[in-house]
């Protein structure tokens, strides 16, 4: 499973019974992701600790953070700057939003607060 509608991702957060930030929170740095949310939650929601998670399990090493560094910025604000073609080329397209391929809802045509563009995320 990819990411939820935010109506269901409340539920999940519902779910958890113990101390946690508010639901906004929760929902801009997991954008939807139950990983991600399932990663904050086991790590006591330490962003920090989660993120180095992510970046140790998805080798995200110096190099790679060179050869991004101009697009990261970029990239952050609009998702759909991978699409330029002055970009390297690791580019993961969306799949269609045919709502009959979807658990639930289908993904925002864009939301740039949780990293969705128009064709990529």
């Amino acid at each position: 499973m990819w990411n939820t509608s935010k109506k269901d991702f409340e539920e999940l957060y519902e779910k958890i019974p113990k101390a946690k930030p508010y639901f906004d929170t929760v929902w801009r740095l997991a954008g939807g992701n139950p990983y991600i949310f399932s990663e904050l939650h086991a790590i006591g929601w330490q962003v920090d600790k989660t993120i180095d998670t992510l970046i140790d399990e998805n080798s995200i090493n110096p190099s790679f953070i060179n050869n991004w560094r101009k697009w990261l910025g970029k990239v952050v604000e609009d998702p759909d700057t991978l699409l330029s073609s002055d970009t390297p080329h690791i580019v993961y397209f969306l799949r269609d939003r045919d709502p009959e391929l979807w658990i639930d809802e289908p993904l925002p045509e864009k939301d740039l607060e949780i990293g969705i563009g128009k064709h990529v995320a």
